[in-house]
């Protein structure tokens, strides 16, 4: 299950103009260890983990020497990845140097396996107020809708003219743009 937090924030881009909307994020849990990983791998595949840790360290320099000449390089299970950089544009071709380049990136392009995977994972999102109180929680069918199990759902033959409703209020805030300067085009 996918955990993705709801927290109460101002969304403004206004001096002194309060306008709270709840935004939402994924729930990041620690990050693992490759030896982890590696155990959990020879335990399933039945390789002992001195093996595998030599074909990971192995397809590890092969993808990295790829993808840094230039390559989109396979991994497999998983998808693809490659290398890009985020620049600013000039209009003359004098004016075209290293130093317009503003970050280095890594592009990961998932498998349809791995996209179909996270569609069909349930969701479950916990909502806090501004002061970091837990005000909703909820979770996903994954039917393509959102359900509140703490709402008892109403049941339409009871009220007669009755609606199943969705969400009702409010902006929906978001997350405010990648933040840097220049143009922020993208050279892939």
């Amino acid at each position: 299950m996918i955990q993705i937090k709801a927290k109460q924030q101002n969304v403004s881009f206004e001096r002194n103009v309060e306008k709270l909307a709840f935004v939402l994020s994924a729930h990041l849990y620690n990050t693992l260890e490759a030896d982890k990983v590696i155990e959990e791998a020879a335990k399933r595949s039945g390789i002992s983990e001195g093996v595998i840790k030599a074909s990971w360290d192995a397809a590890g320099e092969v993808i990295r020497t790829w993808a840094t000449e230039g390559h989109n390089v396979p991994l497999p299970g998983l998808g693809s990845m490659r290398f890009s950089v985020r620049s600013k544009s000039v209009q003359n071709v004098e004016d075209v140097k290293t130093s317009l380049i503003s970050a280095r990136r890594v592009i990961f392009i998932p498998s349809k396996e791995v996209k179909d995977e996270l569609q069909a994972t349930k969701i479950a999102i916990t909502c806090y107020d501004r002061d970091g109180k837990i005000v909703k929680r909820v979770t996903s069918a994954d039917s393509d809708d959102v359900e509140d199990p703490e709402q008892p759902t109403p049941n339409p033959s009871q009220e007669e003219g009755s609606q199943n409703g969705g969400n009702t209020g409010g902006d929906n805030g978001g997350n405010g743009g990648g933040g840097g300067t220049g143009d922020g085009n993208d050279m892939d």
